[in-house]
């Protein structure tokens, strides 16, 4: 398998693209890329396509021993019914200064009347490789999980919004489910898996 640079920051997302890949992943900063970037994309494609070929550019004109390298990037973003498919690409500017528990229990505290065929909501994840070399043309995939925004906080794994992303057909939260079953019904989980049959078929 080529070497992975994935273009984030976001430790907790190398660590879910290494057990989901089962490969050691490459953060941007390994290669000396520091650059905010911004996200002017409309989509959750648009904004992974944006970041993977900033970091593919940074290494075509610095690091040229990572020209065969391929940049992963995702965009990814919880999508509330209730709100119209809010937060969405804007799931983490949303926040604001709030903690990720502190806008899940405004959520819950705006919803607690809110019946469970009203609470839809699901995660989307947009993924896009790049070649830095051009050996191969830029590849993207979307996916999703489908749940529901639960009643309450709870599990202790995962990150974001997944301790109030309830799964109906598993009766819990994200957050309660171990790294490996998570994977395999995530919207990470799915791109990724996605992905890797396109990138086997360049």
């Amino acid at each position: 398998m080529r070497l992975i640079i994935a273009a984030t920051t976001n430790k907790d997302k190398v660590k879910e693209f290494e057990e989901i890949l089962g490969g050691k992943v490459l953060p941007m900063s390994a290669i000396g890329f520091a650059e905010d970037v911004e996200e002017t994309g409309t989509t959750f494609v648009d904004n992974a396509l944006i970041k993977a070929k900033a970091v593919a550019i940074y290494i075509a004109k610095n690091c040229p021993e990572y020209a065969e390298a391929a940049v992963l990037a995702d965009d990814s973003g919880l999508e509330i019914d209730y709100y119209n498919g809010e937060p969405g690409i804007y799931s983490h500017r949303w926040l604001g200064d709030r903690t990720y528990y502190q806008a899940m229990s405004d959520v819950l505290a705006d919803m607690q009347d809110v019946p469970d065929e009203k609470r839809g909501a699901r995660f989307v994840c947009a993924m896009a490789v790049v070649s830095p070399s051009g050996s191969f043309a830029d590849q993207t995939v979307r996916e999703t999980v489908e749940g529901i925004v639960g009643h309450e906080i709870v599990g202790e794994n995962g990150f974001g919004y997944d301790p109030f992303f309830y799964v109906p057909e598993l009766g819990c939260t994200t957050a309660q489910l171990s790294s490996m079953d998570k994977h395999k019904i995530s919207h990470r989980g799915k791109a990724l898996r996605a992905m890797v049959e396109k990138v086997k078929q360049l």
